[in-house]
């Protein structure tokens, strides 16, 4: 991000450059078509690439307003996109500099149809990694400077309610060491991984630390990937790692088509 470069690898074990510049893009997803869902900083969008280089500009402001820098974000199996708006993207190196338009970092929801993004929840220092549980009853959300995950019931109208604490003091929240929660997943049996400080952190479904899965470097994000999804990816600070795990992801959208 901080190179404003994006780059695919390859089982082969190739690196090939996709996009650049890349409007600084951040958390990315597929929707169950197989279009790429992007977060780009430079230019507070969230939009989609089809297959065939077609680029659709998703959300860009909210009520007149211009979002943040969208930075993570996951599909429903609905087809509504989640997707989290902190100010990093307006911070030097991260994006480009400016003043915000809002004043709060909040998590928003747009339609599967398309439309406005829908205000969930906005009571966030700087909202970062989101996930659902496997049957999507729950969405939890991190907050990087909190250094603390947050667990919502899902409604039927796919809005959320009852926040509540699910796991607090990962790290310290000190964006000026980068070991921070930022990018986090949900496994196929409800646990939670999350990067934190020395790896990714593992979070039983109760909340109970499992342990950390140590990386050398500072991990900004996470995914399963691989035929059988057992092999998380991690891409940090300068390298991109994978190991294997005793599970798969939850099974996302594009993770069945």
């Amino acid at each position: 991000m901080p190179a404003d470069v994006r780059r695919k690898w390859t089982p082969d074990g190739n690196v090939v450059e996709v996009m650049n510049p890349s409007n600084k893009c951040n958390g990315m997803t597929y929707d169950a078509d197989l279009n790429l869902l992007v977060c780009e900083h430079s230019t507070s969008s969230v939009v989609r690439e089809r297959p065939d280089g077609t680029r659709e500009t998703l959300a860009t402001h909210y009520r007149g307003k211009e979002m943040n820098s969208p930075n993570d974000i996951v599909v429903h199996s609905s087809g509504a996109i989640y997707f989290s708006d902190p100010s990093y993207g307006r911070w030097p190196g991260f994006g480009i500099e400016r003043e915000q338009d809002l004043d709060f970092q909040g998590v928003y929801r747009l339609p599967a149809g398309g439309g406005d993004p829908a205000l969930l929840v906005d009571d966030f220092g700087e909202p970062n990694g989101l996930c659902f549980s496997p049957d999507e009853s729950l969405l939890y959300i991190n907050d990087t400077p909190n250094a603390f995950i947050r667990v919502f019931d899902v409604q039927g109208d796919g809005t959320i309610a009852t926040g509540r604490l699910f796991a607090k003091e990962i790290g310290d929240g000190d964006i000026a060491k980068g070991e921070l929660v930022d990018g986090m997943k949900c496994d196929e049996r409800g646990n939670i991984w999350v990067t934190g400080p020395g790896g990714v952190w593992v979070f039983a479904p109760d909340g109970e630390h499992l342990g950390v899965v140590e990386i050398p470097e500072s991990v900004g994000n996470i995914h399963w990937g691989g035929s059988g999804w057992n092999w998380m990816f991690v891409p940090a600070s300068t390298s991109l790692y994978r190991f294997k795990t005793r599970v798969s992801g939850r099974r996302e959208p594009f993770m069945t088509a």
